[in-house]
């Protein structure tokens, strides 16, 4: 079983950064691909990003690429999401996931276990 923590996200205005963390529990970190998610009311889960196992492959929607940049700290068991240049756009419920089963990496399905989610609002 695997427990991810995202950390508080907030109320920023357009064109702030931001930072993201997730943390996991246990000593399995490094065997999940690891991805990120948003929603807003009335919509499903959005991909935002994701990461191999050990960080050297990423993968972004069109929407953030160039502004957001996902890492990963496997001996901190920490999962990260730098959001820069901000958009009233993002606004939106973040979520952070681990995958252990092979899937499209972009879509739900593919992912096991995922926090609890964080409010991440950008003001213009």
């Amino acid at each position: 079983q695997v427990q991810l923590v995202e950390s508080v996200g907030g109320l920023v205005q357009a064109g702030d950064s931001l930072r993201l963390s997730c943390v996991s529990s246990g000593r399995t970190f490094s065997r999940y691909r690891m991805g990120w998610f948003r929603q807003v009311p009335g919509k499903g889960r959005e991909f935002v990003a994701a990461i191999m196992w050990n960080g050297g492959t990423t993968d972004y929607a069109d929407a953030v690429k160039g502004r957001f940049t996902i890492s990963r700290d496997n001996a901190k068991n920490t999962l990260y999401l730098q959001m820069n240049s901000l958009k009233r756009e993002d606004t939106a419920v973040y979520y952070c996931a681990a995958a252990s089963r092979l899937g499209v990496i972009t879509t739900t399905s593919a992912y096991d276990y995922w926090g609890q989610g964080t409010q991440v609002t950008v003001s213009s």
